[in-house]
């Protein structure tokens, strides 16, 4: 990987973020890794610089900023894996806290820091104009953060996410049990809504970062696949 050469990760505990932080950092000439977490990381290499920070908390971005800004002259990208569920935050109003104004917040710290590309792991059927709030929430994430001035805006929207949580998540659980059947039934159009993998949502968001020119991009489940096994 030859850039960017330093990556704000936001979501580095979570199922895609833990694999991306995995990934960024087996590279051997892989980028210097900038992590805002909650708690404190497992993983300790020379290229990871974790926060920790009270990121519920607005009034501690400017704080946050400035310490990025101690720690790097400059950013080159910023990838978001944050994400929760309402059962989780509590109520919609803490789910919104989170996977709108947090991963708001902090897009606009790493672009106030230079970062030219943002990668954010949205959903499948994202839209602004959803009738579902799950997904108007997410589509109204990628909306403004495709309006805060990145040169290069990539939008992962995977089907169903693969892979071991640390929270249990039950009617994820049951659909993930039934994906090895309803996977081949789901053709053409209806291939999006596929059970992926999440190394392979995390290994497509890595290659992401090799990707030049300037844009909004979109990626659904057979594009993430190809960028994960190119």
């Amino acid at each position: 990987m030859s850039s960017p050469r330093r990556v704000l990760l936001a979501g580095a505990t979570g199922l895609v973020g833990a694999q991306v932080l995995d990934r960024l950092l087996a590279e051997p000439e892989g980028p210097w890794v900038l992590a805002p977490v909650r708690r404190p990381l497992a993983i300790e290499s020379r290229r990871l610089t974790p926060f920790v920070a009270d990121l519920a908390d607005p009034a501690q971005d400017a704080a946050l900023a400035d310490r990025l800004r101690a720690a790097t002259p400059v950013l080159d990208a910023f990838i978001c894996a944050l994400g929760t569920t309402i059962r989780r935050a509590g109520n919609r109003e803490a789910f919104l806290a989170v996977d709108r104004e947090l991963v708001l917040r902090l897009a606009a710290i790493a672009h106030g820091l230079g970062a030219r590309q943002a990668i954010l792991v949205s959903s499948v059927g994202a839209s602004a104009q959803s009738g579902n709030f799950y997904l108007r929430v997410k589509g109204e994430t990628e909306r403004a953060i495709s309006a805060l001035g990145f040169e290069r805006v990539d939008l992962l929207r995977p089907g169903l996410l693969l892979g071991d949580r640390e929270e249990s998540r039950p009617g994820e659980s049951i659909a993930k049990v039934l994906t090895p059947l309803t996977n081949p039934l789901l053709r053409g159009p209806l291939q999006r809504y596929r059970g992926i993998a999440a190394d392979d949502v995390a290994a497509a968001a890595v290659a992401l970062l090799d990707q030049a020119g300037p844009g909004r991009f979109v990626h659904e489940n057979a594009g993430l696949l190809a960028l994960a096994r190119a």
